[in-house]
């Protein structure tokens, strides 16, 4: 295994849009990590709730923490926002959770140990579903999942939004072929694992990267929730990939739907009952 001849510094990057309810535990998981993040970037992309105040007042509350707030009003949409958070970074290692992800405090410490490695170009990994009940089993689940699909998944392997890193070379070598609206027809994410991989990058399993992640995409009915679990085939017959092992992860989120949501049913009448 080649080892890199310094620690890389990691940059992270978090789009957002009306988190008002999230914003606030997100940022501050990225602040306070055991080994400091060299840029945490927000990327505000229209925001019109209290989003923006909330970041003007974390800036002023962690004055020393190397907090960016960028403004992305050209268009709405995640691919372009979280495009001008990429290009935005000077680390070595670009870092993307989601606005609602809150990181375990040793995932910037984590992510550089993966990073020692220079055969590994991306990386992604387990998550925790902070707003489920039985969490601990929940997360279990979750890497034992991530990891038999590692293992499935011989090509392609795909990163995940909530939680992934890459090396700022990788992302200037696909900026320019990645789909710029994918958010709106295709899973953002996939489209630039797999432009990733076609072009000799490689993407790893990091069960050590480990991100909190709101579970409110269950809340969706089963119509919506559906169309948004064929956003995999969109994205994968976009590029002309037909190989059913891909498809694994999207059967993985249907056959974990009902599970979901019947927990979060009975977690909101305990609370309801208890109010």
């Amino acid at each position: 295994m080649p080892l890199a001849d310094r620690i890389p510094t990691v940059g992270i990057v978090i789009p957002a849009y009306n988190e008002e309810d999230t914003i606030r535990a997100c940022v501050q998981a990225a602040i306070h990590q055991t080994v400091p993040a060299e840029e945490i970037i927000v990327v505000d992309n229209k925001s019109t709730d209290q989003t923006k105040a909330i970041l003007k007042k974390l800036k002023k509350e962690f004055p020393d923490a190397p907090l960016i707030v960028l403004r992305q009003d050209e268009s709405q949409g995640i691919t372009p926002t979280r495009n001008m958070g990429f290009d935005a970074v000077t680390s070595d290692i670009i870092g993307r959770i989601d606005s609602d992800s809150i990181l375990e405090p040793n995932w910037v410490e984590e992510t550089k140990k993966v990073f020692l490695n220079t055969d590994v170009h991306a990386a992604t990994g387990p998550v925790i579903y902070y707003d489920m009940p039985l969490r601990r089993y929940m997360a279990k689940a979750d890497d034992t999942a991530r990891r038999a699909i590692s293992r499935l998944v011989k090509q392609y392997h795909f990163l995940f939004g909530t939680n992934m890193a890459l090396r700022r070379e990788a992302w200037e070598a696909v900026r320019d072929d990645i789909c710029l609206d994918a958010d709106k027809y295709m899973f953002e994410d996939i489209d630039l694992s797999v432009h990733l991989y076609d072009d000799g990058f490689n993407i790893v399993y990091a069960p050590g990267m480990v991100a909190g992640m709101s579970t409110r995409r269950i809340d969706d009915s089963p119509a919506d929730f559906l169309a948004y679990v064929k956003r995999f085939d969109t994205t994968y017959n976009h590029h002309g990939l037909r190989k059913k092992s891909l498809r694994i992860p999207q059967w993985g989120y249907l056959g974990i739907y009902p599970i979901a949501k019947s927990l979060r049913w009975g977690m909101k009448l305990r609370e309801s009952i208890k109010a």
